[in-house]
């Protein structure tokens, strides 16, 4: 089962893209005021300032990988940003340049990101910045015009409030989508669970069910036996001779079946994995099984030498079950058809059935325990559900597409290890 993403892990990469954003906004207006404006700036220091944010970043932009991401860490990058800002503004006319409200970007992301007591230590520490700017900065030589100098205090101050919205829009909005992406992980990982401990109680249920009923089927093979035997004493009983020797064969196969169940139920959930290749498994899940000459079967010849690390058996026994369903769907005379292929990372286990298709509705349900579309003693409805659990437990999915009249299509997806390709 995939590990779910904690949030520092999904906000620290977008924290990361936006302040390369603030890095090269930062330069741009520098250029533009020094250079457009003709605006007299200390450019040395405003680029050393710069500089130190970009330097941050870029910390953070080579590091491997986001894990393990703390709450401080995250909080000292955003008081970085904030005693960085503070020197631009102190170098360009402190409390009186235009682009001094966007003290509040940090903040409002901070509300987003960090924990209460960050959010408020950050807070206190732009209005700290700020009121020492007031009475400490450079002061920026716009000229002995008032009102050039108040018209082009307006302008800026559109500009900044422009650039702010910008900034916090498209943050709080890929946050916004990136922990809705985490909710649906996180939903996805509760369903597994739940299936889990379904098919537990299921294994549990199978393993009883095994212990209860070798009794009475061990009684019925007895006298079975014993009536084979007394049918062979009498005169004219060649027909009950073959009865009572269908009954016993019927009786042996009940009781390996509940053997198997036994083993399944005690190992299927803590079966350890293996190297197995991939026509072995195709082979595997068609031993046993009703027909098998009948099915046709197609594998990529790329796969010839793809090993994967499954726990064979139960994954052998998960393309069973969707095998024997595509025969049960399938009219007599047509065969199902399973191809074996290589997307990308993935192996495809595709079975195709010749059947009438299944209706949207019914297709929705499908895989829920207990629920079949079978007639009643033909099937339980667990043959998906369990091959849905044993494939999702390695990381893979099972797919259902059907069309009306066009039969049913289940696609069995297995991750192919990167240490097996």
């Amino acid at each position: 089962m995939a590990r779910v993403a904690a949030p520092n892990e999904i906000n620290l990469p977008w924290l990361v893209r936006l302040r390369w954003g603030a890095v090269a906004g930062q330069l741009i207006t520098i250029g533009v005021v020094k250079l457009g404006l003709d605006v007299p700036l200390p450019v040395a220091p405003l680029l050393a300032l710069v500089g130190v944010e970009a330097a941050s970043n870029a910390g953070w932009a080579l590091r491997r990988s986001p894990a393990g991401v703390r709450d401080w860490w995250l909080g000292a990058t955003m008081v970085l940003d904030v005693l960085v800002f503070s020197g631009l503004l102190f170098f360009t006319g402190g409390p009186v340049n235009p682009f001094s409200f966007l003290y509040l970007v940090p903040i409002a992301l901070a509300a987003v990101i960090l924990n209460t007591a960050w959010t408020w230590a950050l807070v206190l520490l732009s209005l700290a910045c700020s009121a020492v700017l007031f009475a400490w900065h450079r002061p920026l030589e716009l000229g002995d015009s008032h009102a050039e100098h108040m018209t082009l205090h307006l302008r800026g101050m559109w500009v900044a409030f422009g650039v702010g919205a910008a900034f916090i829009v498209y943050f709080l909005r890929r946050i916004r989508r990136a922990l809705a992406e985490r909710e649906e992980e996180l939903a996805g990982s509760r369903n597994l669970a739940a299936r889990q401990e379904k098919l537990a109680a299921l294994a549990t249920m199978a393993a009883g069910a095994a212990h209860e009923l070798a009794t009475p089927l061990a009684t019925i093979a007895l006298v079975a036996k014993e009536l084979e035997r007394h049918a062979v004493q009498a005169v004219a009983a060649g027909p009950v001779i073959e009865d009572v020797r269908l009954v016993r064969s019927q009786v042996d196969r009940c009781r390996d079946i509940l053997t198997r169940m036994s083993v399944d139920a005690g190992e299927a959930m803590g079966e350890s994995f293996v190297a197995s290749a991939v026509g072995t498994l195709l082979s595997r899940s068609l031993e046993g099984l009703s027909g098998a000459a009948q099915i046709q079967t197609s594998i990529d010849p790329r796969l010839s030498d793809i090993r994967l690390r499954v726990p064979e058996r139960a994954l052998a026994e998960a393309i069973r079950g969707v095998l024997k369903n595509a025969q049960d769907a399938s009219p007599s005379g047509a065969s199902p058809r399973v191809t074996v292929r290589r997307v990308d990372d993935v192996v495809q286990f595709v079975v195709a059935d010749r059947g009438p298709g299944i209706a949207p509705e019914i297709l929705r349900r499908i895989g829920e325990p207990f629920f079949t579309t079978k007639p009643p003693g033909q099937g339980m409805g667990l043959g998906v559900f369990l091959a849905r659990t044993v494939v999702e437990r390695l990381g893979g999915d099972l797919q259902l597409r059907s069309e009306a009249g066009t039969g049913t299509v289940a696609t069995i997806v297995v991750p192919i290890g990167p240490e097996l390709t």
